[in-house]
């Protein structure tokens, strides 16, 4: 399978995609110095780490940024958006992620495709975490620029990132001024056409990204992002049925993040499953460390890790001294996970 028409099927896109050699980030920097120049200004909706990142990129590269800060887990609605393009009738971007890989949230990016589709603006979404565990078409949605990344639902190690621009997008392109040199889309255009790439291709990662396409190929991608959702349904069921409390209140399929209960030290709760049952989960970054807890389900996880990863949660309060009914969590999960076992 070519991995280009790969990429292209997962993002739903007739437009051209581009592989870079770097990590998600290098493709969000893309999307910056490729569209805009010094002096536009943008929207950038910052409910986490990485919302907070594309408003730092922008402000390297001399744009203007109104910053949408949200509290981490809170989602922000399509109306609330065209409100600040009312007041903003000049912005040329609109950055937001798809799903928050910091907090567990997914963003109602269609609802921004309907909303910026009327403007001069483009939409630009990171979906590095989020694409192929989420629905997110990007023709259908008049998504201009989206992005992703190897290392998440595309189950290869980290070191390739996508990209994609819309006509729209291409337009800016064109114009833009700010200073690149790496990740200059037109040389990545010229070269794609020559069948080649500007710059060395990171081609071990390629090979390892052209089988893992199959994968998703056999499965297809519709019941891919289903088997997303079924692990993510029974994974919120689980913690929800020992009493813990999700952060997000619009989670996504690629993680749950749960609040540390009261009482136990979350920093201490990661480390307890990670050192004593060795099973593997996140705790919360700055400046929420120790407040929530991050159990992924993403990419070549199966039903068996989410059992696996509530067994051992349960264990871990268990040590940790929190009071629930031993077993629950296994019990709800099982629930859903045999009525959508494949």
């Amino acid at each position: 399978m070519d991995v280009v028409t790969g990429i292209k099927t997962i993002f739903q896109t007739e437009n051209d995609v581009f592989i870079l050699a770097s990590s998600g980030s290098g493709a969000m920097e893309a999307a910056v110095v490729n569209t805009l120049s010094p002096g536009d200004s943008a929207i950038v909706i910052n409910g986490g780490k990485f919302g907070n990142r594309w408003g730092r990129i922008c402000r390297a590269y001399g744009v203007s940024v109104r910053e949408i800060i949200l509290e981490w887990g809170e989602p922000y609605a399509k109306e609330q958006l065209s409100e600040e393009l009312e007041i903003n009738p000049d912005v040329n971007a609109v950055f937001s992620t798809l799903a928050e890989t910091s907090t567990g949230t997914e963003y109602d990016i269609r609802g921004y495709g309907e909303i910026v589709a009327q403007s001069e603006a483009l939409l630009v979404v990171d979906g590095i975490s989020g694409i192929g565990a989420i629905s997110c078409p990007m023709d259908e949605w008049n998504l201009d620029v989206l992005l992703s990344a190897s290392q998440k639902s595309f189950m290869v190690p980290p070191g390739l990132a996508y990209i994609s621009f819309s006509k729209k997008a291409w337009s800016l392109v064109e114009r833009s001024t700010s200073p690149k040199y790496y990740f200059d889309v037109k040389e990545a255009k010229t070269s794609m056409r020559r069948g080649t790439s500007p710059w060395t291709p990171a081609i071990s990662l390629i090979l390892q990204q052209q089988e893992a396409l199959k994968i998703i190929a056999r499965f297809g991608l519709e019941n891919f992002i289903s088997h997303h959702r079924i692990l993510g349904e029974a994974t919120r069921a689980g913690v929800q049925s020992i009493g813990l409390e999700l952060l997000s209140k619009r989670p996504a399929n690629i993680l749950t993040a749960v609040k540390t209960p009261n009482g136990i030290d979350g920093e201490i709760l990661v480390k307890t499953m990670q050192e004593k049952y060795k099973t593997y989960i996140a705790g919360a970054q700055d400046p929420h460390k120790g407040k929530f807890f991050r159990i992924a389900h993403l990419g070549y996880m199966g039903g068996f890790d989410v059992i696996t990863a509530l067994s051992a949660l349960e264990m871990t309060l268990e040590d940790l001294g929190y009071n629930f009914q031993k077993g629950a969590s296994l019990c709800a999960a099982k629930e859903i996970l045999k009525e959508n076992w494949k």
